[in-house]
């Protein structure tokens, strides 16, 4: 396994839709195996594939429950409301609070081809939404609750990205 370098606001990897994968190859269970451990490494409870500059859809998330590996998620449903504070670690020293569902079921493919589902409610439904938005481009700045905040962070993003 290895660590590997987590890419910042502003590369352009983070803004795209992040590719399907099409069958889990052993060079994608690698993957998903370095992506552990560079989330683990980075002190995160979540890092996408697009995060490590791999515009595949996959996701790895421990909120201290153990190893989650998802390939493809959707979320198919979503129910409740919970507004929390986020930070990213694509985005250092900058956090947010931000609207989210509070109970989610996720499908998806684990690391064998085999399909699962997957319900998280609180801390784990927040995780599994703030990754899965990484792979559809979207950076949880962009929903931060506040106006204010909104704009000092969309400062901050494209002070980054110049």
């Amino acid at each position: 396994m290895a660590v590997l370098d987590i890419v910042k606001v502003g590369h352009p990897v983070l803004k795209q839709t992040a590719e399907e994968v099409p069958f889990v190859s052993k060079k994608i269970r690698r993957l998903l195996d370095d992506m552990a451990e560079t989330m683990y490494k980075a002190d995160g409870v979540g890092l996408a594939a697009p995060q490590v500059n791999e515009s595949k859809r996959l996701v790895v998330i421990d909120i201290g429950q153990g190893l989650i590996e998802l390939v493809n998620p959707v979320i198919v449903s979503g129910e409740g409301e919970q507004v929390g504070p986020e930070g990213c670690l694509s985005i250092p020293d900058v956090f947010g609070d931000v609207k989210r569902f509070n109970k989610v079921e996720v499908q998806a493919l684990n690391r064998n081809n085999k399909k699962i589902k997957i319900v998280g409610e609180g801390l784990l439904a927040r995780a599994l939404q703030h990754e899965i938005d990484h792979l559809n481009g979207i950076l949880f700045i962009e929903k931060i609750k506040d106006t204010a905040e909104s704009t000092v962070k969309e400062s901050i993003v494209t002070d980054k990205a110049e």
